[in-house]
C-alpha cells in the first residue's frame, strides 16, 4: 500500500493527510486497540476484479482500481479492532468532484458487503433524497450482477432488488419519499450525493438501523455543496479535523478530493487535486471546455468550481459580466420589429418603485439574435429621492426616454396598461408572463385585454420556473445570441443581479441580495422563458408530424 500512496502525488493537502493518518495509525496501531488485516483488505481489492464495466469505452472489460480507489477500499476493509476483529470503521466520507468513477466504485462495495462480508441478512441500501437519485448506483451495481458470468449465478436480480438467496441478503435503492422507513436492519447504507440532502432526517433513520449490525457502514459520497449548514458540509468540516488530528475518531473514515487554499483554478495542474480520475474516466478536453465557459460568466464559474474542482462555494453570486452584458447591446430597432412575433414578461414591484415591461422577439432565421425591447415606469415624486438614494441617473434616463414617470408618489398602473395596449397594436403578442404577487391588481384586466384566454401566463418566481430560462439568458449572452439595445435601465440592471444557487445547480435572480433594483431582468427571463418553451414545442411538433407521400 505504500507504492499506493507514493502513486497519488500530486494531490491536495487533505488527501496528504488521509494517507498520513493511515501511515501514522499503522505505526501506533496496538496501543490504539487497532491491527491491519492484508488479507482481508487484498480480497476486497480483488474482488473488484470480478466486476464488468457495463456502458462507454470500457463496456465489458473488467474494473480495474484506480491508486486513490485502492487506497480507499484497503482503508475501509483492511483496519479492524483487536478486541473483535471487526472492522474499525463505521462511517465514510468521500468527497470528489464529478466524473471520477465514485459511483462504481461503491456500486462494488454495496456487492461486496451483501455477498463476501460474512453477514447473514445483510441489508445494502443506495439512499438520497429522490428514489431516482437512489437508483443510479444500484443500476450500476445491476449491471455488473448481469455482466458477471460468477455473480449473475449468485444474485437474482430483480426490479429495484438484488438478492443473494444463499446468505438472505439484499440490495436495494431507498429514499426519503419512500414509502415506508419502518423495519430496516441496515449492514450497509450509501449515501449519494449527500450536499443534496435539505436535512438529516434519512441519514439519522439509517445510521439508527445499523444498531443490530456487527460491522455495519455508513458511507456518504459526494460532490461539495453551497448550503454550509447543512449535514453534507458538517461531515466535510468533520472529515478536515479528524484527518489532520484535530478530532480523534478510529471510526471514522474521511478523504476530500479537492484544491487547497490559493490554488489558482486556472492552472491545469492543479485539476487531478480533485480529480484523481483525470485523463481516465474524466476526460482533460470537456474539462477545459467548461473552464473556458467559466471564465465568462460568473454562475458558470461557481458550477465549475463546485462540480469539477470540488469546492465549496457560496449559495448567491453576481452573475452577468458587463463586458458579456455589453457585447450583446445591438440594435433593437421597434420600428424594424413592427408585427414580428414576441413574448412579453411583466414584473411590476411596489407600488413606490420601478416597475418592467420587456418583450422578446424570437429569431426568424437561424443566425439572428433574440432581440429585446424594455421599458420602465415609476412614481414622478419619488424620482429625485430615489435618484440620491440609488446614484443612478434617472432623471437624465426620464428625459432620454428610457424611463416613464407616472403622476404622483404611486405607480398608476393604467399607464403600464396602456403601453402593454400600444405594444399590442404594434407587435404580435403570443404570451404575457406574469408574477401573480404583483399583478392581482389588473390580472383580470390584463386577461381581458388579450387575444385568448391562453394568452396570460403565471410565472412563478421559484427554482422550477426561473432556473431552464435564467440558464438559456446566460447562454444567449455568451454566444452573442440576443441583443437588448444598450437600454441603460435594462443594463443597470443587469449588473445589479446576484443569483441563488440551490444543491441540485438550478439558480435564479435573488432580488433580495442584489445590489439594486433587478425588475428588468425579471421580466426578461420571464418573456425569454416563454418564447423558448414556445420553440421548443414547435420543434416536438415538426419533429412528430410524419412526412406525407403526394
Amino acid at each position: 500500500m505504500e507504492d499506493v500512496l507514493a502513486g497519488l502525488v500530486p494531490t491536495c493537502r487533505q488527501v496528504q493527510y488521509a494517507c498520513q493518518r493511515h501511515l501514522d495509525d499503522k505505526a501506533s496501531q496496538e496501543e490504539r486497540g487497532l491491527y491491519f488485516d492484508e488479507d482481508a483488505a487484498k480480497q476486497a481489492v480483488y474482488f473488484f476484479s470480478v466486476l464488468r464495466h457495463w456502458k462507454g469505452e470500457w463496456a465489458e472489460q473488467a474494473i480495474v482500481l484506480e491508486p486513490w480507489q485502492q487506497f480507499i477500499i484497503w482503508s475501509l476493509f483492511g483496519w479492524k479492532r483487536l478486541s473483535d476483529g471487526f472492522r474499525r470503521f463505521r462511517t465514510a466520507y468521500l468527497e470528489v468532484a464529478r466524473k471520477n468513477g465514485k459511483t462504481t466504485m461503491v456500486a462494488g462495495i454495496g456487492l461486496y458487503m451483501m455477498i463476501s462480508d460474512g453477514e447473514p441478512g445483510a441489508e445494502i441500501y443506495t439512499a438520497a433524497t429522490k428514489r431516482d437519485q437512489s437508483k443510479i448506483a444500484h443500476e450500476d451495481a445491476t449491471k455488473m450482477v448481469k455482466k458477471s458470468e460468477i455473480l449473475s449465478r449468485m444474485i437474482n436480480v430483480f426490479r429495484s432488488n438484488l438478492s443473494h438467496l444463499s446468505s438472505a441478503s439484499k440490495f436495494e435503492p431507498l429514499a426519503a419519499d419512500y414509502n415506508s422507513l419502518d423495519g430496516l436492519n441496515v449492514h450497509c447504507a450509501i449515501a449519494d450525493e449527500l450536499h443534496a440532502w435539505k436535512t438529516r432526517d434519512l441519514w439519522d433513520v439509517l445510521e439508527t438501523a445499523t444498531g443490530s449490525r456487527r460491522q455495519p457502514l455508513m458511507l456518504a459520497i459526494t460532490t461539495a455543496g453551497v448550503d454550509r449548514e447543512s449535514l453534507c458540509y458538517q461531515l466535510h468540516d468533520y472529515t478536515e479535523k479528524v484527518v489532520s488530528g484535530v478530532v480523534e475518531d478510529d471510526t471514522f473514515f474521511g478523504v476530500v478530493y479537492t484544491l487547497d487554499e490559493g490554488d489558482d483554478w486556472e492552472d491545469e495542474g492543479n485539476w487531478i487535486k480533485a480529480n484523481p480520475n483525470l485523463r481516465v474516466s474524466k476526460k482533460i478536453d470537456d474539462m477545459r471546455r467548461l473552464a473556458a465557459r467559466a471564465r465568462e460568466m460568473p454562475t458558470a464559474l461557481n458550477a465549475f468550481l463546485r462540480l469539477h474542482l470540488d469546492m465549496w462555494t457560496q449559495a448567491t453570486t453576481r452573475w452577468i459580466r458587463r463586458d458579456v452584458w455589453d457585447a450583446c447591446s445591438g440594435t433593437a430597432d421597434p420600428q424594424a420589429l413592427i408585427g414580428r412575433k414576441c413574448y412579453a414578461g411583466l414584473d411590476l414591484s411596489s407600488t413606490t418603485d420601478l416597475s418592467a415591461w420587456v418583450l422578446v422577439f424570437p429569431p426568424i432565421a437561424s443566425d439572428e439574435p433574440y432581440k429585446v425591447l424594455a421599458h420602465f415606469f415609476m412614481p414622478e415624486e419619488n424620482i429625485l429621492v430615489r435618484e440620491r438614494q440609488d446614484r443612478v441617473p434617472f432623471t437624465a434616463w426620464q428625459r432620454g426616454g428610457f424611463v416613464k414617470l407616472t403622476p404622483g408618489n404611486v405607480i398608476d398602473y393604467d399607464w403600464i396598461l396602456a403601453q402593454i395596449d400600444e405594444d399590442m397594436q404594434r407587435y404580435d403578442i403570443k404570451e404575457l408572463a406574469f408574477d401573480k404577487w404583483g399583478a392581482t391588481r389588473i390580472q383580470t384586466t390584463l386577461q381581458e385585454m388579450g387575444p385568448d384566454d391562453d394568452w396570460l401566463v403565471q410565472f412563478r418566481q421559484g427554482f422550477a420556473s426561473m432556473s431552464g430560462p435564467s440558464k438559456d439568458l446566460e447562454r444567449l449572452l455568451l454566444q452573442g445570441m440576443l441583443e437588448h439595445g444598450g437600454h441603460p435601465v435594462l443594463t443597470w440592471m443587469a449588473d445589479n443581479v446576484v443569483t441563488l444557487t440551490d444543491a441540485a445547480d438550478n439558480i435564479k435572480p435573488d432580488k433580495k441580495r442584489s445590489r439594486e433594483r433587478i425588475d428588468g431582468i425579471v421580466a426578461l427571463i420571464m418573456a425569454l422563458g416563454r418564447a423558448l418553451a414556445h420553440k421548443k414545442k414547435d420543434r416536438s411538433k415538426y419533429e412528430d408530424t410524419k412526412l406525407q407521400t403526394l
